[in-house]
């Protein structure tokens, strides 16, 4: 039982995972910088928001993890 409560939660982790990453790298940011920012528990809206104010991927990474 505790397998039913559990996995939609789950799946509904890996389905925002799955949308921040693809958020993420339609900003500009390269898929493995990108996987550590969707993984993380960073503010979405600011990543992209570094990278379009002319923040380098890789410093707003640093900044963000």
């Amino acid at each position: 039982m505790d397998e039913l409560v559990t996995q939609p939660r789950r799946d509904e982790r890996e389905l925002v995972r799955g949308w921040r990453l693809h958020t993420l790298i339609e900003a500009g940011y390269p898929v493995v910088i990108a996987e550590k920012i969707a993984a993380a528990d960073v503010d979405l809206h600011l990543a992209v928001d570094l990278l379009k104010t002319g923040c380098r991927p890789d410093l707003a990474a640093e900044i963000l993890l």
